[in-house]
């Protein structure tokens, strides 16, 4: 019989725990944080001077944070020029994108519009500053939220923002979609065509541009495939149709001068250059005149490109600009695109490369 004697060693007293503890602390004192968070958390409690706190579970709803606790908040973003991770240089756009609120829009008839707008607000962010607050720029932009907007209140903001973020350029971008009650062609009947509009404010170098862009929608007829069409009636008696394709231009503008440049005096410069706006309400009608008016103004994307321009050209409200078109074949399995910029601002030697992908509407 085999027999096992009762364990002999005694059992550890304070002073033990006492000098394990400090064994512990020295070896902690050289150790790396990974060691240092890989023990169980019950001993990497006694790591810390003092007795560790006891943490709640429950949440504290009448804690109120003053100014003396907000004081004592970590702030990483405005932390040392040490924590820069990477390669430490400026930044020139910085920021939020997409964040949503309803904003009140002038119409050119002295009314107003309450619309959902998509706000994009960036800074530049010097080659030693670690970061910034994001959520200075939500702040900055709500505070005059509840102003009808223009394109002073969007100033006032940036100023704001560039001010509370000490940063030498700043930006601020809207996007909204703009009803406007458009009537048919023939029949008389109205319906709500819908315009993506972005108002763009830019301040570089102590220099500030307003821009606005208009995405417009239209129906281009191939004039060689009208052509075409033709002569096959004319000289076989063949029908045939030629072929046409929903089509959008991104026009973009410097404002300038005195005068206001509306949305609807946008809308209506495309409109004229480009009458064959894609249709809201239509009967018979309608369909029957829009194959005219169709017919009437047979372009291929290089004669809309410079309509546009023409219609922009002699405005004295407007200072640069851009049309980007796009006509979405529907002979071809690509695209037909063309760019005309005129002055400084939009020139660029290279393309987003999903630049053309974003004119293509869906709704």
């Amino acid at each position: 019989m085999n027999i096992h004697p009762e364990d002999m060693t005694p059992a550890p007293d304070r002073d033990d725990a006492a000098e394990a503890l400090r064994t512990l602390r020295q070896w902690a004192a050289t150790a790396s944080n990974a060691e240092i968070g890989a023990l169980d958390p019950a001993v990497a409690r006694l790591l810390t001077d003092g007795d560790y706190p006891l943490l709640s579970t429950e949440y504290p709803e009448d804690f109120v944070a003053g100014p003396a606790y907000r004081a004592t908040l970590p702030d990483l973003q405005n932390g040392p020029a040490s924590l820069i991770r990477g390669s430490r240089r400026s930044i020139q756009h910085v920021g939020i994108h997409n964040f949503r609120l309803p904003i009140r829009y002038r119409t050119r008839d002295g009314g107003a519009l309450t619309l959902e707008s998509s706000v994009t607000g960036s800074v530049s962010l010097q080659a030693d500053r670690k970061g910034i607050n994001m959520s200075r720029i939500m702040r900055s932009f709500y505070a005059h939220a509840e102003k009808t907007f223009s394109f002073e209140v969007i100033e006032a903001a940036l100023d704001d923002y560039k001010t509370d973020l000490d940063s030498l350029d700043a930006r601020i971008q809207m996007r909204l979609s703009y009803p406007l009650k458009v009537r048919s062609l023939r029949s008389g009947l109205e319906g709500y065509q819908y315009y993506d509009i972005a108002l763009e404010l830019v301040e570089t170098a102590g220099q500030r541009l307003r821009i606005l862009h208009l995405d417009y929608v239209y129906s281009s007829t191939c004039p060689c495939s009208l052509e075409l069409s033709e002569h096959a009636r004319r000289e076989r008696g063949q029908l045939a149709t030629p072929h046409s394709q929903r089509s959008v231009a991104r026009i973009s503008v410097v404002l300038t001068g005195e005068g206001r440049l509306w949305f609807e005096d946008l809308i209506d410069m495309a409109r004229t250059a480009v009458p064959t706006e894609t249709q809201v309400m239509v009967k018979r009608e309608d369909e029957q005149a829009f194959a005219e008016l169709n017919a009437a103004n047979p372009m291929f994307v290089e004669d809309a490109a410079r309509l546009f321009a023409q219609a922009l050209e002699d405005d004295p409200r407007v200072g640069d600009f851009r049309i980007v078109a796009s006509h979405q074949e529907s002979l071809h399995s690509h695209d037909a695109v063309s760019i005309l910029t005129e002055g400084p601002t939009f020139e660029a030697a290279s393309l987003d490369p999903k630049l053309f992908a974003t004119l293509h509407h869906t709704r």
